[in-house]
């Protein structure tokens, strides 16, 4: 069964837009609020899903899509350097503080918090565990996603080799 790498984009889009959904989910409704951290691994979906958004959208050549995931995959290991660190921080809470910091103070004054506050102003502490699913907390599965689609872009990078076709 053939499948367009074309559709591995709009999967990588829907899953980030599933992704910051349900960040959205959990501030509104669970009252999380969130950390510099956090926001700015919201900042990297937001690119990975618009970068594979826009992948989608052009279906460009062999060239386009190895560029297109080269992005994906540059804003994926972002994201998930950023979700790494969080993850460290909430195990080291006392060797990095991250209350009122530079990185809040730098993320909360950037034009989409100024636009978006809901979704891209920081006011959480990110050392605070305050949701776990399978012992798992938010930066831990923001890590696994990350990791995922990181992976997905890889494979789109690969699977546009001429000599090995589309799967």
């Amino acid at each position: 069964m053939k499948l367009e790498m074309r559709f591995l984009f709009l999967f990588i889009f829907l899953a980030c837009a599933g992704l910051l959904g349900y960040a959205v989910y959990l501030q509104e409704a669970k009252h999380l609020l969130p950390c510099p951290l956090c926001v700015a691994q919201r900042i990297a979906y937001s690119l990975v899903g618009l970068t594979a958004l826009a992948a989608f959208v052009h279906n460009p050549r062999i060239g386009g899509h190895r560029g297109y995931s080269s992005v994906v995959a540059l804003f994926a290991f972002a994201g998930a350097a950023v979700a790494a660190y969080h993850s460290w921080l909430i195990r080291h809470p006392s060797d990095v503080g991250c209350s009122i910091s530079a990185e809040e103070t730098f993320i909360n004054s950037l034009p989409l918090a100024q636009v978006w506050p809901g979704m891209f102003q920081a006011n959480g502490d990110c050392a605070h565990v305050a949701w776990k699913f399978l012992t798992l907390t938010i930066p831990d599965w923001s890590l696994f996603w990350f990791i995922l689609l990181l992976g997905l872009a890889v494979y789109t990078f690969l699977g546009n080799n001429p000599g090995r076709g589309d799967l």
